[in-house]
């Protein structure tokens, strides 16, 4: 009986990876990259990415001394990736962004069951709208209302770390725990108006704030994303269920109930006669989100939905499976999450770890600081600080919290390249044909620290070099500072200008008094 059901089990997996893996096969045969020299892949099953999981941005950037700024490598199922750092064809492939070079099927899967629809699950016209209705919230104007916040939250950090100093004749404090905490009170206030008592430890634990640890800093989440990653390229896995389901589940129940409160609340502000009076008066990001979306100049058909404001507030976690069935609600958080809380207390931590490492700089950070006149400054202020902005700079080149992205071609194109590449039999191309489906490698970090842009230092943390910048960084085609730490083009990271002040108002009250 337990034969008779899984003999056809155990055939349609046979049939399904032969089917697979003859379609890979004969994409790798008659590609017009088959010529394209690269690295030896010491796997069928994962390719070239456990060695370059294992050893990061140093093995590619050996691929690249061997092979140039041009190579072929194999990714998951041995499938053929373009990995390029040649300036003119990644300017090439994010200003075709929209079009031509967009995230990979298997890509949007994962970013909506993680994400759902919101802005990184979605592309072209429905990518524009969410993109329309969120702009506003993440303007120059609308940042510069939050700089109270951040000072606030980074000075209440410090005087903790005081106290335990102080208490502890010398303690040992674990920084980047710390960071995220003050980051995630941060993006509370300033996202959406809630407190999560994160930097409060008399304060009981709030329920978001436990959801977002499990979720996002415990060894199941690693586990989890494992496993998600895997369902997106292997559809037939999607039947299986999800590691930690009922954490997400749960997760799903908290994050709903408090999104749907906040937005009703938000709504309800600017529907009341006060609100009308006031409107516009909030400073958090979802109260201007709302606005926007309520304003009288976006058509109806451009407006989004309760549920889509929700989910364009909420940058979301992980649907789950329970029982090899998916569940049919998808769980969210604020969109602007990830860059005001993970991507600012990761740059963070490097560059207090930075400055430990060099006084040189910290003194003359810390003697540029301390000619502002007030311990609450401005937007304003900190732009009129000159080395400060180096410092910011270089701690974003260096310490890029994303070190490469992936696009995919959606048809034939032909890919320009400022350096020729030499073919496996010697021929010099400078440009490459490129089929549509084909997977395209962009190594942020890799650019961002190229040697031939930024000299021979390029590794190394010296913000003295933003005081003149190379000629070559300028075909750089980043969104900010001719770093692609924020990327380019229409899929630019939006809560660049958030994460950019956050940083550096934290910087001001969490550098050491004295020498460290």
């Amino acid at each position: 009986m337990i034969l008779q059901f899984l003999v056809p089990i155990v055939g349609t997996l046979l049939f399904y990876i032969l089917y697979h893996a003859g379609q890979v096969l004969y994409h790798n045969l008659t590609s017009p990259l088959r010529h394209v020299v690269g690295p030896k892949s010491p796997s069928l099953l994962v390719g070239n990415f456990k060695e370059m999981a294992e050893k990061g941005p140093a093995l590619t950037q050996q691929w690249r001394d061997e092979f140039g700024s041009t190579f072929r490598f194999k990714g998951l199922f041995s499938v053929d990736e373009l990995h390029t750092s040649d300036l003119k064809a990644v300017t090439h492939i994010v200003q075709n962004g929209a079009l031509i070079y967009q995230k990979a099927p298997a890509s949007l899967v994962n970013a909506q069951r993680l994400f759902g629809k919101g802005l990184l699950g979605v592309e072209r016209d429905e990518h524009k709208r969410h993109r329309r209705i969120l702009n506003p919230a993440f303007g120059v104007t609308q940042i510069r209302l939050l700089t109270e916040i951040f000072v606030e939250k980074s000075v209440q950090l410090r005087d903790i770390w005081s106290q335990q100093v102080e208490k502890e004749d010398g303690a040992r404090i674990d920084v980047l725990s710390w960071l995220r905490k003050m980051t995630l009170d941060v993006i509370g206030q300033a996202g959406f108006n809630y407190q999560f008592h994160g930097l409060e430890p008399d304060h009981e634990p709030d329920a978001l704030n436990a959801v977002f640890t499990e979720l996002f800093h415990s060894p199941q989440s690693t586990r989890n994303t494992r496993f998600r990653v895997a369902q997106s390229m292997v559809p037939i896995l999607r039947l299986l269920p999800v590691p930690g389901w009922r954490i997400t589940a749960e997760a799903y129940r908290k994050l709903t109930a408090t999104g749907s409160q906040l937005v009703s609340e938000s709504k309800a502000r600017m529907n009341t006669a006060e609100g009308e009076k006031t409107v516009g008066s909030g400073r958090d990001l979802l109260s201007l989100i709302v606005k926007a979306n309520l304003s009288t100049n976006l058509p109806e058909s451009q407006r989004l939905n309760e549920a889509e404001v929700i989910a364009r507030a909420y940058y979301s976690l992980q649907t789950a499976s329970k029982l090899g069935i998916l569940m049919r609600h998808i769980i969210e958080i604020p969109t602007f999450f990830l860059a005001g809380h993970e991507t600012t207390s990761t740059a963070a931590s490097w560059a207090l770890h930075a400055l430990s490492h060099d006084q040189r700089v910290q003194t003359k950070l810390r003697e540029e600081l301390l000619t502002i006149s007030t311990d609450n400054p401005t937007m304003d202020d900190l732009n009129s600080l000159p080395y400060l902005e180096s410092v910011v700079r270089e701690v974003m080149r260096v310490h890029a919290p994303a070190v490469f992205t992936q696009r995919m071609a959606m048809q034939d194109d032909v890919l320009p390249l400022s350096k020729p590449y030499i073919d496996r039999d010697g021929k010099a191309h400078d440009s490459l044909l490129i089929p549509k489906g084909q997977m395209m490698h962009i190594p942020i970090l890799a650019v961002n620290t190229d040697p031939e842009i930024w000299g021979q230092d390029a590794h190394e943390f010296r913000p003295e070099r933003w005081e003149k910048i190379p000629e070559r960084a300028s075909a750089i085609p980043g969104v900010w500072a001719n770093l692609m730490t924020f990327f380019a083009g229409p899929h630019n990271c939006i809560g660049f200008r958030f994460s950019i002040m956050e940083y550096a108002h934290f910087t001001l009250p969490l550098l050491p008094d004295r020498q460290c």
